[in-house]
């Protein structure tokens, strides 16, 4: 659990380091890649171990008899949430983001609304727009510097062709981590206007000391019939190459719709993803996640101090992930000369807040997972780089 560890993954075929010269305009040479949401950290030994107990044995056949691997999860969904998953309301889908455009296809028709709370993750826009859908934005307002839902305003907007709201739970990228009140007002959102939930709860263990993430199951169980949930253990573990998420539905007649369509596209498992999540899916898995989140305290509290000393810098408070989200519409600067500043002159790539929907337009997205001398790296470039500011 050595977090300061600092790997070099250029030349790997990351994403995060070896685009973001094409992408961002930021060398990786010199760079520091801050944008995509993966960790600079190894994962468990655990996970390790199962990888390389896979390269010794040397055979890579059909994935098998998933009852291991399906009681991690329960396991996991027990003792971390709270929440009891049957076996059978689990499928296994090549991540999250495959999780959701399985959602949209199976539960919606092409021109019906999807309902996304914005600013928020990214790739739910573009799946939905890909499959013919209506992306839905229904702006996300803000109290003392957190983000707040604004359900009479969200009631007025919608048209009775909505089919499907998306919740981000814990939120991305707002860190907000909901209360079981917000999330209860959302299930009534969805009866009042007969919406399917889903509820993409990936970052539902990166949550810090003090906040409680509350599974939407237990916070409204009377929405069971209508709800799908997401979760994943590859964002807890740093495992996102393994492309290994799950989609747990409740409800019998839900399930039998996603059944027909996995069918269909000829969907099935990835073996390596599944031995690494049953590896993680166990009391040193947990023992790993909690050390992590008191490291990435130290990372929040670190970056929210040095960024806020900047004058028009507001990192919005984290509750939950190691996204941070920094709003610089106080430096009255177009978002042009912002990007300029930080990928030219800091030499960081950072995801650009546009992206994220209406309301982000004057933000960042700043990824803090990394050893803390990075983090203290990247700070030191950014006060530079806004140096006239202060």
């Amino acid at each position: 659990m050595n977090f300061d560890e600092r790997i070099d993954r250029r030349g790997s075929h990351s994403v995060k380091w070896d685009m973001m010269e094409t992408l961002y305009g930021v060398p990786a040479s010199t760079g520091i890649a801050m944008w995509v949401a993966d960790m600079e950290f190894r994962p468990p030994a655990a996970i390790q171990k199962a990888v390389e107990g896979m390269a010794a044995h040397g055979l890579y056949g059909y994935f098998g008899d998933d009852r291991d691997y399906l009681a991690a999860i329960r396991w996991w969904m027990e003792h971390r949430h709270g929440w009891e998953v049957a076996p059978e309301w689990i499928f296994t889908v090549h991540g999250l983001v495959n999780g959701t455009a399985l959602c949209v296809d199976a539960f919606t028709q092409p021109g019906d609304g999807v309902v996304l709370m914005t600013p928020v993750y990214h790739a739910f826009s573009r799946v939905i727009r890909a499959a013919g859908r209506d992306v839905v934005e229904c702006r996300l307002a803000q109290d003392n510097g957190r983000y707040v839902m604004d359900l009479d305003a969200w009631d007025a907007q919608m048209t009775g062709r909505e089919r499907m709201l998306i919740l981000c739970s814990p939120h991305n990228p707002g860190g907000r981590v909901w209360t079981v009140e917000e999330l209860r007002q959302v299930a009534d959102f969805c009866v009042r206007h007969d919406l399917i939930l889903v509820s993409d709860e990936i970052h539902h263990d990166l949550v810090y000391p003090g906040q409680r993430h509350t599974v939407m199951p237990l916070a409204a169980p009377e929405v069971l019939e209508r709800l799908v949930m997401l979760t994943a253990g590859t964002k807890t573990f740093n495992i996102a190459g393994a492309h290994c998420g799950n989609v747990i539905i409740p409800d019998p007649t839900l399930r039998a719709t996603m059944a027909r369509r996995i069918g269909a596209l000829g969907i099935s498992p990835n073996s390596f993803g599944l031995f690494m999540v049953s590896a993680g899916y166990s009391p040193e898995g947990a023992e790993w996640a909690d050390a992590l989140m008191r490291y990435l305290e130290g990372n929040r509290a670190l970056f929210d101090e040095r960024i806020n000393r900047i004058p028009g810098l507001r990192s919005m408070p984290l509750e939950a992930t190691y996204l941070s989200w920094v709003d610089f519409a106080g430096t009255g600067m177009s978002a042009e000369e912002i990007h300029r500043r930080v990928e030219s002159e800091a030499q960081i790539a950072a995801n650009h807040g546009a992206t994220f929907g209406a309301g982000g337009e004057s933000f960042l997205r700043f990824n803090i997972a990394a050893p803390r001398a990075q983090v203290e790296e990247a700070l030191e470039r950014l006060s530079r780089a806004f140096a006239d500011l202060q």
